[in-house]
């Protein structure tokens, strides 16, 4: 317990504001419960692709505790039946900028898109804009707010920087929704052996970060993010305060089933909104991500395959066992309500 001799001061101001709260008559939360920036986080996420990146970015946007210096719109794989075109990264930008339009933020985030296409063996990068400025951000020295890279999709971009300017490495965490189960987490269950959609985006990207970088890696691998699934139900309620922001990203789930010819049942996936819970949602006192279980262990190598390869003297990683998914949707649709911006049906009620 914090100050063992009294209340701490950070615990004394909160029993201060909610004493005068109180003596005024207002509620003390009005006055005590306030938060400010305490890790940047860069957002990297395939948002022309699986809607769920949208909601975390969303969702990390809603967060006052997480600065996020820049976004970066990344590609997926050629083809893509979510994007099938030539250009994914410009498209999403454009939906970064289009959910940017569906709320009420104070500030916006630039945005910018990441290499259009994943890294080949052997290849030196150039320098993108994307690269540019995670190497930049990585080696500012005027603020002491830690650095998290918060990917959802492949790692081209990350890698791509750390070619170019090694020394990065060791001042950011990777946060990192992909790779395969670890088999010896799941005793008793049948592993797969199926490649990892995340880690397929771009092989040679998330191996140059695992066996060659010194990037520490928060890793949330396929069977831990799954557990973020949510019923369409508890979607449309959640998200029916929410305003054009709901309606926004109701809409993208809806093109998403459109696709599969409504063949998804009737559950989504929002497997990337750990990189909030991970990030943003951090304990109070000893900020980390509490309530969210872990292993930590050597990182491994990963083989061609995505498959593990033991490796005893790795550098620590932590593997995560669970995710909070109560503590992740409940803040998720609080904070939607209060950014969504208006509906179209309520700016006609006012305006009347």
């Amino acid at each position: 317990m914090p100050g063992a001799n009294g209340p701490s001061a950070g615990r004394r101001a909160l029993l201060c504001a909610g004493h005068a709260a109180a003596t005024l008559g207002r509620p003390c939360f009005a006055l005590a419960l306030t938060a400010a920036p305490r890790q940047r986080v860069i957002v990297d996420n395939d948002f022309s692709g699986d809607p769920d990146g949208l909601f975390q970015l969303a969702h990390h946007l809603a967060s006052p505790s997480v600065e996020i210096p820049f976004v970066i719109g990344s590609h997926i794989h050629p083809g893509d039946f979510l994007d099938r075109s030539a250009r994914q990264p410009d498209n999403a930008v454009a939906k970064v900028r289009a959910l940017y339009a569906a709320m009420n933020l104070a500030r916006r985030p630039p945005v910018v898109p990441g290499r259009n296409g994943a890294l080949s063996k052997g290849e030196a990068p150039a320098m993108n804009e994307a690269a540019r400025r995670i190497v930049a951000e990585a080696l500012r020295t005027d603020t002491r707010l830690p650095l998290y890279y918060a990917a959802g999709a492949g790692l081209t971009d990350l890698a791509a920087a750390l070619m170019l300017e090694p020394r990065i490495g060791g001042r950011l965490k990777l946060v990192w929704i992909g790779g395969r189960e670890h088999d010896d987490m799941l005793p008793g269950v049948p592993p797969r052996r199926d490649a990892e959609y995340n880690f397929t985006i771009d092989p040679v990207a998330a191996q140059w970060i695992f066996n060659r970088s010194d990037v520490e890696i928060w890793q949330v691998p396929r069977n831990v993010y799954r557990q973020l699934i949510v019923s369409h139900a508890e979607l449309a309620a959640g998200l029916r305060g929410a305003g054009r922001l709901g309606t926004f990203l109701l809409r993208q789930l809806a093109r998403v089933d459109a696709l599969m010819r409504g063949g998804l049942g009737e559950t989504y996936i929002l497997g990337d909104s750990p990189l909030v819970t991970l990030t943003a949602l951090q304990s109070s006192f000893d900020p980390d991500s509490a309530s969210s279980a872990y292993d930590v262990r050597p990182t491994p190598r990963i083989a061609d395959d995505g498959s593990y390869e033991p490796r005893p003297d790795g550098r620590p990683m932590r593997v995560y066992r669970t995710i909070d998914t109560r503590l992740t949707f409940a803040d998720m649709n609080a904070k939607f309500a209060r950014v969504g911006g208006h509906s179209e049906s309520h700016r006609r009620a006012r305006i009347r």
